[in-house]
């Protein structure tokens, strides 16, 4: 097996999440006329493959004198051979052969240049925030579970304290994955992130790109009465992303009949201090009804500007009628894996 096909020597790779690269090579002959196995090796530029930084069976579990390796894999390799997220290095590879407890090396071998992608080749199937910079705390044990919103995305409502720090974590005992923020990307390992900020924020971590977004100071959470046009009274924070207030709730008296729509308007702060109006209303945007006795009624999402469309009205829910003239609880809850609100007197 003397052979190697492609990738083609020197073939410089930029790394993505979803890609993969196709190695194929000679079949080694076998003097019993039976199937070899072959494994793929990875060592560093001035290796000699005797003690290889990644070994990888072909396809067909090893039988096939070919392999289909994931871009995650290669980064990992990559990362071995010593280069962190997004930066380049040289590795080369080869293929072994075995039959039987006999095993043979190519004797020709080929380099990759490849640059890994920012992200992270394993995304955590969960993620939480402790420390003594945030409201959970040093125990692990009552770290905040973050809210998965997408592959590899999760978000948190939570109170920052000044002066101490925070990380992630992938689970809340045992030997967890730990992630901190440095230098505006997300890294892997021991440190934590020191905490200036003092209030409640909304925290966005992409483990996919490994970027953080800027906290988001949650200001003021606000009951929004479409009729009046204009917030009524405020929500109080109250721990793990909810907030809850209690105050009049009155009809508006129309032509047509008594007008009971609602939202949650939202002053929130970017980094800059620079104040931003945004909506939390139902998670079917054009929802129109009354109450229909289902709980995901009250689903909540954020709609990020309340500038667009007719601000005034949309989005919306609906007060059931009991609720006309009532002293009205709002508990805003969100955190787990759908946000929500509750409305009770």
């Amino acid at each position: 097996m003397n052979t190697l096909y492609e990738p083609s020597d020197g073939k410089a790779i930029n790394l993505t999440p979803t890609g993969s690269l196709y190695f194929s090579w000679e079949p080694a002959a076998v003097e019993d006329g039976g199937s070899p196995l072959y494994e793929v090796l990875f060592d560093k530029e001035d290796g000699d493959f005797s003690n290889p930084i990644y070994v990888i069976a072909s396809d067909q579990n090893g039988y096939s004198n070919g392999a289909s390796i994931t871009h995650k894999i290669l980064s990992k390799a990559a990362g071995y051979a010593g280069a962190e997220p997004g930066e380049t290095t040289t590795v080369k590879w080869a293929v072994r052969s075995s039959r039987g407890i006999n095993q043979v090396l190519s004797t020709t071998f080929r380099k990759l240049t490849l640059t890994r992608f920012v992200g992270f080749a394993e995304l955590p199937d969960q993620v939480f925030i402790t420390g003594s910079g945030s409201e959970a705390g040093d125990d692990i044990a009552n770290a905040i579970q973050m809210t998965r919103t997408a592959q590899g995305e999760y978000e948190v409502y939570v109170k920052l304290i000044p002066g101490g720090t925070y990380k992630f974590v992938d689970a809340k005992a045992g030997t967890p994955r730990e992630f901190y923020i440095e230098n505006n990307m997300i890294k892997e390992g021991e440190g934590s992130t020191s905490n200036a900020l003092n209030g409640v924020y909304r925290i966005i971590l992409d483990f996919n790109t490994a970027s953080p977004a800027s906290p988001i100071e949650i200001a003021n959470v606000g009951f929004w009465f479409c009729p009046n046009n204009k917030v009524e009274w405020n929500l109080a924070y109250i721990g793990n992303g909810t907030w809850k207030g209690t105050g009049p709730v009155n009809f508006k008296q129309e032509s047509w009949g008594r007008d009971q729509r609602y939202k949650f308007r939202v002053t929130t702060k970017d980094s800059a201090g620079t104040s931003i109006m945004e909506d939390w209303g139902p998670k079917n945007t054009n929802e129109d009804g009354t109450p229909s006795g289902a709980a995901s009624y009250y689903d909540t999402k954020v709609y990020l500007t309340a500038s667009l469309g007719n601000p005034q009205w949309d989005p919306k829910w609906k007060f059931a009628s009991e609720f006309d003239g009532a002293n009205v609880t709002l508990t805003v809850k969100m955190h787990g894996d759908q946000y929500t609100h509750e409305v009770s007197k």
